[in-house]
């Protein structure tokens, strides 16, 4: 994990996921991207601080100034930080970033305030998780010191699972947790433990996974079922992998009961299948 990128837009929100992505990059001798986007108007949106008219320079230069308080934090010391001022949709410049600075992990926060569906639906962080190819990491509180011990990574143990499932096998070896693999079972979809056992065992076959878990948990849903074993585990971290616009679909369709949302607070971190 050798590069982090930060989207900000200088909010508590976006400084909790800087917090976060420095405990990452300290623990694994990362550098951490930090980025702004200014999303300016069309006849404003001149990329290149040579090529910018007047008004876009000025709010690339008030940036600039965000950023400077901002680089000085002490959690951020010995840490490699660069900063990059976006031009465009949030969304189109993470993935620009990604692929030009060749980004191992985003780190992102989130002014999600209802629970665990509205940290996703409807907001930046949302649009960033179904367009991003790499891992995201939703932060949506501070954490003074960012652990991971328990890491539930729920799934339906598809082979299509397999390639984000390799991916979430590599944070979890980073962060030096232990992962709780997790299906759901719930009456639509339903399968007995002894074929949900052999369904587990032959996903994981060959994976070359260590210091986990496989796990069956009964629902009436997935995301009440996530959010239930995680809870009664401890978990610090919930993983799932995501087809993008389906992905999501398929893991929060419903309403949640109010008794779990405290619980949706903890990070959450997707990948792409």
């Amino acid at each position: 994990m050798r590069r982090i990128l930060v989207p900000t837009d200088f909010s508590i929100q976006a400084e909790n996921a800087l917090k976060v992505a420095a405990h990452i990059a300290r623990k694994n001798s990362s550098e951490i991207y930090l980025e702004h986007s200014l999303d300016l108007p069309s006849h404003l949106n001149e990329v290149g601080r040579n090529n910018a008219m007047p008004e876009s320079l000025y709010f690339i230069r008030l940036a600039e100034q965000k950023f400077e308080p901002l680089l000085e934090r002490p959690y951020l010391d010995d840490i490699e930080v660069k900063e990059a001022i976006g031009h465009g949709e949030i969304y189109d410049d993470i993935k620009e970033t990604v692929k030009d600075k060749d980004i191992d992990l985003v780190v992102m926060g989130s002014h999600g305030l209802s629970g665990f569906k509205e940290m996703f639906i409807g907001s930046n962080t949302e649009k960033v998780v179904r367009t991003s190819d790499i891992p995201v990491l939703v932060i949506k509180n501070e954490h003074t010191h960012f652990e991971i011990k328990d890491f539930v990574f729920a799934t339906d143990f598809s082979d299509e699972c397999r390639k984000p499932f390799s991916k979430a096998m590599e944070f979890a070896k980073a962060m030096d947790a232990r992962m709780h693999l997790l299906y759901i079972n719930t009456p639509n979809d339903f399968k007995t433990t002894s074929e949900a056992n052999k369904m587990m065992q032959n996903f994981v076959k060959g994976m070359g996974i260590e210091n986990f878990t496989l796990n069956i948990y009964n629902d009436t849903s997935v995301e009440k079922g996530i959010l239930g074993f995680a809870r009664e585990n401890n978990a610090q971290l919930i993983g799932m992998s995501t087809h993008g616009r389906k992905g999501l679909a398929h893991f929060f369709n419903g309403s949640i009961s109010e008794d779990l949302v405290n619980h949706a607070n903890m990070p959450v971190i997707t990948f792409k299948i």
